[in-house]
């Protein structure tokens, strides 16, 4: 084939490829609020005089983009470009989008099943629904409350959480593609670790290319502003920068601003822009209507949700004074049926139920819980970091459910994702592997597999572990590369920087303890060195 075929051919599949997205977009668009909003506006704009009907088309843009109606739009556009899946080919089955590798799909279904297993045991063992209308009496002493419910002690004893991160990281260390043969010399470097499945991860060099901003050369908040010579005129500027980018109201712009760090009293708005959280009175009334339904229905997942905050937050020197707020806020999570979307582009499915007395009969199953996400171990600790930055629940609860449908669901699923957790440990690995071979060696040697430390510290994207303001600017940076692979390489960052002290542990125990408080670390210069400084 000449050269000029082919480029015709990959132009051509582009504009195809463009059109599906289009297409996708303005399908998940067409019914929303901002849709309904926009017809309403452009209807309220025909009665203006400055709208002629000889060039409708054209004075209706115009008027949408001196209206800011042109930017909203522009943001939502945004926003479904960063959560929708890469298009396969386009004669590949539905399933494909959800995940392409069959083997892959076969162990998230199983452990789904499992999870799901564990909570009908928890279920029929303790003798309670899983789920059932709450009397009048309860319903108005739950309301009464409602802002109160950490004062609360409700007998949690018989409890356990479904799974914790160290189950789940066991079936990620039995995780095998049928098709690769392990056993292959040329695959020996990879099997010191615990992952061992062939999935495309970035090496050193194209990390470096992937966080270019986070170089040498640029200027952070994070580092800058804790050195000893005044940082002054960069922060001010800087500050001034994204003063500006806030009031252009670009989601596109505001994740670039942020790569760099994001100044703490523009943090709160910088995170909803990007996340195109706008909190308009009918997200307001969404969230009363989600706060109702918390009112009228007990579930079983309510009380999983009072242990994992009584086991973690209120027990974290932080995030104690947050527990009324992230009881409300997962509370309500757990009924929000507009969480079901990103099972769209999830490796995962949400769990189903049956109604009593209908096991079996598909017309009768219901998903459960109503968001189709089962708390684990140390899922409140997603909420806890954002308590900092949103005090008005309604708020609060649309940026976690953005920061969850966006980032966090990938940590606690099984996928080839590049963000998922499985890419996320080989990374990790391959960087502790390669850069820190002698290090690796001595605590494989010990019984204290790198990965069995850092796991915990990923699937929690390091909330809990890091101090708060450290935390914050690590999100800022997740947000700002719309990537969770950051998580890989300061996890690594962390390894290195505590080398020394680790060459002469002789146990697992040891090794924990010399990595048991994260809280002193100063997070952008150990990632700044690692990434940058490493010799290759």
């Amino acid at each position: 084939m000449e050269p000029e075929s082919e480029v015709e051919e990959e132009s051509e599949l582009e504009q195809r490829q463009l059109s599906v997205t289009i297409a996708r977009i303005v399908q998940r668009l067409r019914g929303s609020q901002l849709h309904s909003e926009l017809e309403r506006e452009a209807r309220t704009s025909l009665r203006k005089s400055e709208v002629r009907i000889e060039s409708l088309k054209e004075d209706l843009k115009e008027f949408l983009r001196k209206s800011g109606w042109e930017k909203k739009l522009q943001n939502a556009v945004y926003r479904e470009l960063n959560v929708l899946p890469e298009l396969g080919h386009p004669s590949a089955p539905p399933e494909h989008t959800k995940e392409g590798l069959m083997y892959i799909r076969r162990a998230q279904v199983n452990w789904e099943k499992r999870v799901l297993k564990s909570l009908n045991s928890m279920c029929t063992e303790m003798s309670i629904p899983l789920a059932k209308k709450r009397s009048a009496d309860e319903q108005k002493e739950l309301l009464h409350k409602w802002n109160e419910m950490g004062t609360d002690e409700p007998d949690l004893s018989r409890f356990r959480p479904v799974y914790a991160p160290k189950d789940f990281l066991e079936v990620l260390i039995n995780l095998r593609n049928p098709n690769y043969d392990s056993g292959d010399p040329t695959s020996l470097h990879s099997s010191w670790g615990l992952i061992n499945v062939p999935l495309p991860v970035k090496d050193l060099p194209e990390l470096r290319e992937l966080y270019t901003e986070l170089g040498l050369n640029y200027e952070q908040l994070g580092i800058d502003d804790t050195m000893q010579i005044s940082p002054e005129p960069f922060e001010i500027e800087y500050l001034r920068l994204g003063q500006k980018v806030l009031s252009e109201q670009d989601s596109a712009a505001a994740q670039q601003y942020i790569r760099q760090g994001c100044p703490t009293t523009l943090r709160a708005d910088m995170w909803a822009l990007i996340l195109n959280v706008n909190n308009q009175l009918e997200d307001s009334l969404y969230y009363e209507q989600l706060k109702s339904n918390v009112i009228q229905h007990d579930l079983l997942v309510d009380n999983l949700i009072y242990k994992d905050v009584k086991l973690t937050a209120s027990n974290d020197d932080y995030y104690f004074v947050f527990e009324d707020y992230l009881y409300q806020v997962l509370l309500c999570f757990s009924r929000d049926a507009l969480v079901l979307d990103h099972f769209n582009y999830s490796s995962a499915s949400p769990p189903k139920s049956f109604i009593k007395g209908k096991l079996a009969l598909e017309d009768y199953a219901v998903v459960y819980p109503p968001n189709g996400v089962v708390p684990f171990h140390g899922f409140a600790m997603y909420v806890a970091p954002l308590c900092f930055l949103y005090h008005e629940p309604s708020k609060l609860y649309q940026v976690f459910r953005e920061m969850y449908v966006r980032f966090f669901f990938r940590l606690h699923n099984i996928s080839s994702h590049s963000s998922g957790i499985v890419s996320l440990c080989l990374v990790f690995e391959t960087l502790i592997q390669t850069y820190l071979p002698q290090l690796f060696y001595h605590l494989r040697e010990i019984g204290a597999q790198p990965l069995r430390i850092s796991f915990k510290w990923m699937v929690r994207a390091f909330s809990g572990y890091l101090a708060t303001d450290q935390l914050l600017f690590l999100w800022d940076r997740i947000l700002g590369f719309n990537s969770l692979e950051i998580l890989a390489v300061l996890a690594a960052a962390v390894f290195a920087y505590r080398a020394e002290n680790l060459m002469e542990a002789t146990s697992l125990a040891a090794a924990e303890a010399v990595l048991a408080d994260l809280s002193t670390l100063q997070v952008m210069p150990l990632l700044q060195l690692f990434l940058f400084a490493t010799s290759n």
